[in-house]
């Protein structure tokens, strides 16, 4: 009996120790559009942001914003080739980064992106200010799986402006 119960403890102790690796490889990679990676696999915002702008910035796509002072101009205009900089929230917590790729008009434009869905580039996606002072605070994006323009707001930061 005595060498039953030392066995089980055993048992027990490994199992644990195994769901805790699962729990914090899970916890890893939950980042919803960082560098590191995701829940949505290996393309993410920030890296290709990077790739195809020329901003040589790292980290969480929100910290862009506070990375790029006194480095990179920024601005509340979009400028193509700029980027597109969203600010944290429940649903893009670590933020989320595109790239500037036309103007439309004074409140719409047109970016390239990876990740805003899952796992995907897309290019020449529409954007929309819907902020109330046109200064790019609040965004509506273009959700593909939808074929429309999507029905939530997004806060933004506004852009940063490429080296030229």
């Amino acid at each position: 009996m005595i060498a039953a119960r030392h066995v089980t403890k055993e048992v027990t102790a490994g199992h644990f120790r195994w769901w805790q690796v699962v729990c914090f490889v899970f916890c890893l990679t939950l980042g919803a559009c960082s560098s590191v990676g995701s829940y949505h696999g290996p393309v993410q915002c920030a890296p290709y942001a990077r790739q195809v702008s020329g901003i040589n910035l790292r980290g969480r796509a929100a910290s862009w914003w506070w990375e790029a002072r006194g480095h990179y101009q920024r601005s509340h205009r979009p400028q193509p080739g700029s980027v597109l900089v969203f600010r944290s929230s429940s649903r893009i917590p670590d933020g989320h980064v595109s790239v500037v790729r036309r103007i439309r008009t004074r409140r719409q434009i047109e970016v390239d992106q990876a990740n805003w869905v899952g796992g995907r580039i897309e290019h020449g996606v529409p954007v929309e200010d819907i902020s109330p002072r046109g200064d790019w605070s609040s965004v509506r994006v273009w959700w593909a799986p939808a074929g429309s323009m999507g029905r939530r707001a997004y806060l933004t930061y506004g852009f940063i402006l490429p080296m030229r």
